[in-house]
């Protein structure tokens, strides 16, 4: 897919924008985790508030997957850069917003999947850090909860990443996830993160 077929602001602000290649999450401590967190400096797409300029034509498959007019974004960095400048809307809706433009951008379930879990400690001392299928990472807290809703194909948890946009975990991690819960001595289970307890019952 040409790179002239993307929205041109949009493209532009991504080319101008350095970013590093995400770190191998198997080689990071939670401390690391923490300290990454800290340094990576997003967009402030909060602040900025362009004019509206329509569909951008893309979209974000329920399985994390990004296309554009139909066709799935092959790469990589592609999709990590875009999903910096994606924002969610007071309505739900979400949007790609530079400082000067604003796209519609379609999002079947959660615009993040949570794909790799790594946990520390026990009990209230737990840590249970996530990365993103674009690189991202995020460890669950008070800032960035977990919740879990009861759908018909089971149980959808999510982790909050930022500004309302959530991860969707993958049901292999979320595996993982309630391995960890049942072995506790909760009633109902749940998990501790970050000083926090999320029960995993919806």
């Amino acid at each position: 897919m040409g790179g002239d077929l993307y929205p041109a602001a949009a493209l532009t602000y991504l080319l101008a924008m350095p970013m590093a290649p995400p770190p191998a999450f198997d080689t990071l401590t939670i401390a690391d985790i923490a300290r990454l967190a800290d340094e990576d400096r997003l967009p402030p797409v909060e602040r900025w508030h362009p004019d509206h300029c329509g569909p951008s034509d893309m979209r974000i498959a329920r399985d994390g997957t990004w296309y554009h007019q139909g066709s799935p974004i092959g790469r990589p960095a592609m999709v990590r850069a875009f999903s910096r400048i994606l924002r969610r809307e007071p309505d739900g809706s979400y949007v790609l917003v530079t400082p000067v433009e604003k796209l519609d951008i379609d999002v079947e379930d959660a615009p993040f999947v949570a794909v790799e879990l790594k946990a520390e400690g026990t009990g209230k001392d737990s840590q249970l850090a996530f990365r993103l299928n674009t690189g991202e990472i995020v460890t669950a807290s008070a800032e960035h909860p977990l919740r879990f809703e009861e759908h018909a194909d089971g149980p959808h948890p999510y982790v909050h990443v930022r500004g309302g946009l959530e991860a969707l975990i993958a049901r292999p991690v979320y595996y993982e996830l309630a391995e960890r819960a049942l072995a506790g001595d909760h009633d109902p289970p749940g998990l501790w993160s970050g000083g926090s307890f999320f029960p995993i019952a919806p």
